[in-house]
């Protein structure tokens, strides 16, 4: 509580001097595994409390519009429990927190009720990309002759996958410090660039509803032999094969190992699927039969996290099996020149891509969607933005970010711009499937269609 607010003047200046004397040590907010938690902050208002409180557990945090604490936050204490530690922090407001499976927990903030902490709180500082600490990714320059494998082997490092058809090298060192003093060598190499290797997070998975029975898709393959199909690569984790829609799957691949996602609920693979069905869904006559097919690539295998090196390797192997579509449901800070390179080369092959803005409501850019070859794909309609929607000058079209899929007798919902992907890639196929049109006259449909909302201040 600020002493200040009830206090006479005199020890108002008493509690002003005592702020002067302790601004030397920078107030705290320590969240420890979510679980445990440490404070010493003093007249912290409610927007800087939030915004410390996202960036510190990394949880989604959404506040009543209006609501405000009836005193600056000013508080000591330590090892509290974290539901203990935010009664203390938040005092007269009501929050709850939800948690989420594979995602963020939400924490809602209010004063009202629950359903009316609408408002998502950004964080206090972006996303940052986060390269692979102990690799690194070479890239062959023009004309080079020299040897990957005996450079790998002077570094001390280990070439652990490679994409001859671009002159990359995945290197893995034996720790972080190794990286860093072979990327200080290598700047100076004659024969090839170097670029680190980002971490690219699996999306969240999907959480069951209670909904209806599944509405059938208006959607039905057609009996036109391979070289007639039209082919979208779906760079994601593993397709379960037990969908009811499986004649829509061709045979998968994997760069990042086997996968054994069971059959309890979807993967996000499989609910992209889905999504990306609807789309195309949408774009068919009663009754019609399309030709349109999906290539399932994993680069996720059984872990949490992939790679840009692991992507664009999916992408490669997606191109090389005919995909002229390819759907990216997936986003990374790291800008990454290896997976710029593919993209590239895709395009000027007239290959369609299509890549989710990511999660934030921040305009800082997301990779792959903030490549000018890639149609980036934000959450919103017509009433306008999803509150937690990236709104960056780079997005390029606007759909739906939610999406509702049946899988094992249940409904699922699945939210975000990686269903807004999904979706929008499933029209494109259609509209390519049945037209013949080119990647660039379908991309400028999308836009004049797909417009994206103005946010305040644009």
């Amino acid at each position: 509580m600020n002493r200040a607010l009830r206090t006479s003047l005199c020890l108002a200046l008493l509690v002003m001097a005592f702020a002067a004397a302790r601004s030397s040590a920078a107030d705290k907010l320590i969240w420890r595994g979510g679980e445990r938690v440490d404070a010493d902050i003093d007249g912290w208002s409610l927007p800087q409390l939030l915004e410390h409180l996202a960036e510190g557990t990394g949880w989604q945090v959404f506040v009543e519009p209006g609501a405000r604490l009836k005193e600056p936050v000013s508080v000591k204490f330590s090892n509290l429990a974290s539901g203990e530690a935010l009664g203390r922090l938040l005092g007269d407001l009501s929050f709850a927190v939800l948690p989420q499976a594979g995602a963020p927990a939400k924490l809602f903030v209010f004063r009202t009720s629950v359903g009316d902490a609408t408002q998502r709180v950004q964080r206090r500082e972006p996303v940052k990309p986060k390269p692979i600490a102990d690799e690194l990714v070479l890239l062959r320059k023009a004309g080079s002759k020299g040897s990957a494998e005996e450079l790998a082997k002077r570094l001390g490092a280990k070439i652990t996958g490679r994409v001859d058809e671009f002159g990359a090298y995945r290197l893995k060192f034996a720790n972080e410090d190794s990286a860093r003093h072979a990327l200080a060598e290598l700047n100076d190499n004659s024969d090839f660039d170097v670029d680190y290797n980002y971490s690219v997070p699996r999306p969240a998975v999907t959480e069951p509803i209670a909904a209806s029975s599944a509405q059938a898709l208006n959607l039905k393959p057609d009996a036109s032999a391979p070289a007639g199909q039209l082919r979208v690569g779906l760079i994601d984790a593993a397709v379960q094969r037990n969908s009811p829609y499986g004649e829509f799957l061709l045979a998968g691949v994997s760069v990042a190992g086997d996968a054994t996602p069971g059959t309890a609920s979807p993967t996000h693979g499989t609910s992209m699927f889905e999504t990306l069905l609807r789309g195309l869904a949408s774009t068919q006559d009663k009754d019609a039969a399309s030709s349109v097919r999906v290539l399932p690539v994993d680069v996720y295998g059984n872990a949490e996290n992939t790679s840009t090196f692991n992507v664009a390797v999916g992408i490669v192997e997606a191109l090389n099996a005919g995909a002229t579509v390819i759907n990216l449901s997936l986003a990374s800070a790291g800008d990454s020149q290896l997976l710029h390179n593919v993209i590239i080369k895709g395009a000027e092959r007239g290959v369609l891509f299509i890549a989710a803005a990511g999660n934030e409501p921040t305009t800082l850019p997301n990779y792959p969607a903030a490549y000018p070859e890639v149609l980036a794909v934000t959450a919103g309609g017509k009433t306008g933005l999803a509150s937690y929607a990236n709104r960056g000058d780079f997005v390029d079209v606007a759909a739906p970010g939610s999406s509702i899929i049946y899988f094992g007798g249940k409904a699922y919902m699945v939210s975000g711009t990686s269903a807004s992907t999904a979706f929008v890639s499933g029209l494109a196929a259609g509209m390519k499937s049945s037209t013949g049109a080119s990647a660039a006259a379908v991309t400028s449909k999308l836009k004049e269609v797909l417009v994206v909302p103005k946010t305040n201040g644009n």
